[in-house]
């Protein structure tokens, strides 16, 4: 396996770590705060989509880096 092999590799783990991890606790902070609230489905989904950004965000940076 060649250098560039490798970096594409991790890239790709990195990448997609960056997006699950920002959803997933997007989610879990999301149902921690309707359980505490009562509001149901109104903290999951904002967090999800503050967790999918923060993901997308992470995902950019880590390209950008790669790229340098």
């Amino acid at each position: 396996m060649g250098k560039p092999r490798v970096n594409a590799i991790i890239l790709s783990t990195v990448v997609s770590a960056n997006l699950a991890g920002g959803t997933l606790l997007g989610i879990f902070v999301g149902m921690w705060l309707d359980k505490i609230t009562g509001a149901k489905p109104i903290f999951t989904i904002i967090c999800l989509l503050i967790g999918l950004t923060i993901g997308v965000i992470g995902m950019i940076t880590s390209v950008k880096k790669s790229e340098e």
